[in-house]
């Protein structure tokens, strides 16, 4: 028989049953089954990515301090400069993305800007100018758009600030 209040017990109830806990919910995006997929680095900083599901569409500036994983839709700009952002195969962005790392399964049309590198999957299609320290693109991928390496740090070889392609030296200019 059980006695709830037995002799030797300080506590006048009696302790509640441990319950299992159930596993927090992880937000690890889904692994491409793609060739390298599995070598990616992990996520900076926390280590915690949140997710942009299949249903939701997102319109307006995207911010933030974790990596990102976009399987719905984004238009408007997405500036995540430590960490990564992964374009599902789901994912449509129409957005210029600023990031430590792009990696790209579904479709972009945008301007990639990563202070480490930007990896087009053979599913992915990016449609925008590209300006990263590395570039990956694997066969059958799609691309369309100018591409710009730029050194860690942001300077060029001489050791001043880089300056975009596009802007043309002055004519006539003594150095």
């Amino acid at each position: 028989m059980w006695k709830p209040n037995q002799p030797g017990s300080n506590s006048p109830s009696t302790p509640e049953p441990s319950r299992p806990t159930p596993p927090s919910p992880s937000y690890e995006a889904p692994r491409a089954a793609s060739p390298g997929a599995g070598t990616a680095a992990p996520t900076a900083g926390t280590g915690e990515q949140a997710t942009i599901g299949k249903s939701l569409v997102v319109k307006g500036e995207v911010t933030g301090s974790e990596s990102l994983y976009i399987d719905g839709k984004v238009e408007g700009a997405i500036n995540l400069p430590g960490n990564r952002v992964t374009v599902g195969r789901n994912g449509q962005v129409a957005a210029n993305i600023v990031a430590r790392e792009v990696v790209v399964l579904g479709k972009v049309r945008g301007n990639c800007q990563a202070s480490d590198r930007v990896d087009i999957r053979s599913e992915g299609s990016l449609t925008g100018d590209v300006i990263a320290a590395r570039i990956s693109i694997e066969d059958g991928a799609f691309f369309k758009g100018g591409i710009d390496i730029r050194k860690p740090g942001g300077t060029d070889l001489k050791g001043g600030t880089a300056q975009p392609a596009s802007t043309p030296e002055p004519v006539g200019a003594q150095a």
